[in-house]
C-alpha cells in the first residue's frame, strides 16, 4: 500500500476524464475521508454535496467559469461551510480552513483509489449554491470534478526544500 506521501507525490490535477462511472464504494470512501477530517473545535460545520446527475453537472460547467472538463467528470463534489463563520484566534476563518482540510483529504483519497480531481478556484459561489440548493447562510468553499483520469500529466515543478522550509525562524 502506498504511503500518504507517495499518494501526494503522484496526485495530479486532472482536466480530462473518462466516461466511466465512479463506483459507489469509491465515492463513499472519498466522502468518508472528508467526514473524518479535523475541524476547529471539532465543530464540523460543513456539508459535502456529491452530484452525479449529468444534466446538473453540465450546468455546473457555466458556474465553474466555463471549464468544459468539469462536464466530462461523472461526479462533482462541493465542500460547503454550514452556517455563520467564526474567526479563530490565529486570525483565520474556521470555515475556509476546515473545508479546505476536508477537500484535501478527499482529493488524496481519490488519488489513492485511482480517481482524478482538480481543485477549482474558478467558480461562482452564488451559481453553484443556486444549482445545488445550498441555503443562503452557507457557502461553497471548494469544488472538484471527480472521475477516472483520461490523461496522465507530467509532474509540475516544485520549489526545492531549501526555498520553502526554515527551521526555528523565518
Amino acid at each position: 500500500m502506498p504511503s500518504v506521501l507517495d499518494v501526494a507525490r503522484a496526485r495530479r490535477s486532472i482536466r480530462k476524464y473518462l466516461p466511466k462511472p465512479v463506483e459507489d464504494e469509491k465515492l463513499q470512501q472519498v466522502l468518508e475521508a472528508g467526514r473524518i477530517a479535523p475541524t476547529a473545535s471539532n465543530a464540523q460545520k460543513w456539508r459535502f454535496v456529491a452530484v452525479r446527475d449529468p444534466e446538473t453537472i453540465k450546468k455546473l460547467v457555466n458556474a465553474c467559469g466555463g471549464q468544459a472538463f468539469v462536464g466530462e467528470a461523472p461526479v462533482f463534489l462541493a465542500a460547503c461551510a454550514d452556517g455563520p463563520d467564526r474567526v479563530m484566534n490565529c486570525g483565520q476563518k474556521a470555515r475556509v480552513i476546515d473545508c479546505s482540510i476536508a477537500m484535501s483529504f478527499m482529493i488524496l483519497t481519490a488519488a489513492e483509489l485511482g480517481l482524478g480531481t482538480c481543485w477549482l478556484g474558478n467558480f461562482s459561489n452564488d451559481k453553484v449554491k443556486r444549482l445545488l440548493g445550498i441555503p443562503d447562510d452557507s457557502d461553497v468553499i471548494a469544488v472538484t470534478p471527480l472521475g477516472y483520469p483520461g490523461e496522465s500529466p507530467d509532474p509540475r515543478p516544485r520549489r526545492p526544500m531549501g526555498e520553502v522550509v526554515s527551521y526555528e525562524a523565518w
